[in-house]
């Protein structure tokens, strides 16, 4: 990979604010590199500067991360992929509240909060809250690419009924 494909890549797997120096330590660039590279990136809005211990540092733009998914999505399905998927999203779901008798993931950690469990069982639901959470994330990332679907094409396709302006 190159010096800028590092420092993306690690940048990608932040998971909070993190200095510039960290991040070209763990990219093995230099921290002027990291720091160029890190600007482009706040500039196309995939990081956000920020201040943590009084020291510059950078993390995932959320929104433009969120723009990202719902996009890719929208390139890799058609309308009638992300109906099914939604379908399927949504059974995943509804099986998971049948068979921990919950109607939420609210509910299901309300049961974790009150019961009293073995270190197994909880290791069991702590693996049930990852996929429920996975599940309500990717729902979430449907719902928005089928909202959004028709303005996205429209946007993304070139344009052949506008008159030119070259004549």
């Amino acid at each position: 990979m190159s010096r800028r494909e590092r420092v993306r890549h690690v940048v990608e797997l932040l998971d909070g604010p993190t200095p510039v120096q960290e991040i070209a330590d763990r990219a093995d660039v230099s921290r002027t590199t990291a720091d160029d590279v890190l600007q482009r990136l706040q500039s196309d809005d995939w990081v956000m500067e920020t201040t943590a211990d009084r020291t510059k540092s950078y993390n995932l733009n959320p929104v433009g991360m969120l723009f990202d998914e719902v996009t890719d999505l929208i390139e890799a399905h058609s309308c009638n992929e992300l109906r099914r998927q939604l379908t399927e999203l949504k059974e995943e779901q509804e099986e998971l509240a049948t068979e921990y008798d919950a109607s939420s993931l609210d509910e299901f950690r309300e049961q974790l909060a009150d019961g009293e469990f073995s270190a197994e069982e909880l290791c069991e639901h702590r693996n049930v809250i990852a996929t429920w959470e996975a599940i309500n994330t990717e729902l979430g990332l449907v719902k928005h690419a089928l909202q959004l679907f028709d303005d996205v094409i429209e946007l993304s396709s070139p344009r052949t009924d506008s008159p030119s302006t070259l004549a």
